[in-house]
């Protein structure tokens, strides 16, 4: 491993990551571990790319240097941006599987047991397919085993999420300034994204959402150029990304006076957050706040629903989602205990107020000690705007 300080963390930061995987190798009996998802990859050795629709790979012995295999455009980022001492580039008319094979057969004993991540994004059924066919020994599932390492984020970790959110709540504050009556909601993307850059963030894994009026209704929706009608509410989600690392928050804007329905979904979501915010510390189930949240927000008179999860962990993520959904969601029957170092975004939003309004407030929660903090300071109240500026 090479000692350096221009990465995201202290060497004894990326030390203490890859002595934690082995140790679950260890566990599970494995001689060999093959990391392809783009995340655990960050997470590991503080490799990023864009270019992660190509084969990637650190192959993780027991003992000894791991190698890193990629596509050869991208050994640049391993020698600028990570620990690793061994990379194996194959080049575009190359075979990506192959060279995994022989850097299996490299460094592990004869006959190796190996793990894989089955459920990578990036790594498909079809190479998957020929690295079984290839590899004659033991091959087996390890999905989840560089993930339990990242369910709890370090100080460091979390250090970087704060910066993560400053960078999202001056999006989010930019976005809410221009929801006026006449603004396109592309012009609202671009004050977000402007706002969220120049404060120091990054790329994110979901750029933001942005849906006016009727839009709201439709999930996932974001800009489409629409412009913003007086009487009109906006619905924003803002993610804000430092080296990978998310910190998430929805809120609202409103181009009227604040209706009694819209006052009713805004004052049942902050009573969520708030009932979240008393409950949440390290022994609570998990599942015990997807069902806090569910029944404040299910009691409400507005004929809203909940219609997703209460939430998810988040952290690392590259494109297509900014959330660690996949290994641990806020859901009813995960009985799993909270654990200092979690983060989770906690969304209580509220799904057809009136049947044709959507509308959020939501938070990034850390877990410490003895309770939970939120990583952001921007009010939670519904924005009231009108043309020209805000009241």
């Amino acid at each position: 491993m090479r000692r350096r300080d221009d990465m995201t963390f202290a060497p004894e930061e990326y030390e203490r990551r890859l002595t934690g995987l082995r140790e679950r190798m260890v566990e599970r009996e494995l001689d060999v571990a093959v990391v392809s998802a783009p995340d655990n990859l960050m997470y590991l050795t503080d490799y990023q790319t864009t270019g992660y629709s190509f084969f990637q790979a650190l192959v993780v012995p027991l003992e000894g240097e791991p190698v890193m295999i990629t596509r050869a455009l991208e050994e640049s980022n391993v020698v600028h941006r990570t620990w690793v001492e061994r990379t194996r580039p194959y080049p575009d008319t190359g075979d990506a599987i192959q060279t995994l094979v022989d850097v299996l057969v490299e460094l592990g004993p004869a006959g190796a047991r190996v793990g894989f991540e089955r459920n990578s994004y990036y790594f498909p059924a079809y190479q998957q397919d020929r690295l079984r066919d290839a590899w004659e020994h033991d091959l087996v599932d390890c999905y989840g085993m560089v993930e339990e390492g990242r369910v709890r984020k370090s100080p460091a970790e979390v250090e970087v999420m704060r910066r993560a959110a400053r960078a999202g709540q001056a999006g989010m504050a930019a976005g809410l300034e221009a929801c006026v009556p006449g603004a396109t909601e592309n012009e609202v993307a671009a004050a977000i994204s402007h706002a969220m850059f120049a404060a120091g963030g990054e790329f994110p894994a979901v750029m933001p959402y942005v849906a006016s009026g009727p839009r709201s209704m439709i999930g996932h929706a974001t800009w489409e150029g629409r412009t913003i009608q007086p009487g009109e509410h906006v619905f924003l989600e803002v993610g804000g990304c430092v080296r990978r690392y998310h910190a998430v928050m929805m809120r609202t804007a409103v181009t009227e006076e604040l209706p009694d329905d819209l006052r009713a979904a805004q004052d049942t979501m902050r009573t969520a957050l708030a009932e979240v915010r008393r409950t949440m510390r390290p022994g609570v189930p998990v599942g015990d706040i997807d069902t806090l949240v569910r029944e404040v927000v299910e009691d409400n008179t507005v004929g809203a629903r909940l219609v997703t999860r209460a939430g998810y962990s988040i952290g690392i993520a590259f494109p297509p989602s900014w959330d660690e959904g996949y290994f641990l969601s806020i859901m009813e029957r995960d009985r799993r205990p909270l654990e200092e170092g979690m983060t989770f975004h906690v969304i209580p939003w509220m799904w057809g107020v009136g049947g044709t309004r959507t509308v959020g407030i939501s938070d990034t929660l850390h877990v410490t000690a003895d309770g939970c903090e939120s990583l952001f300071t921007l009010p939670e109240e519904f924005t009231v705007t009108t043309r020209g500026g805000s009241a």
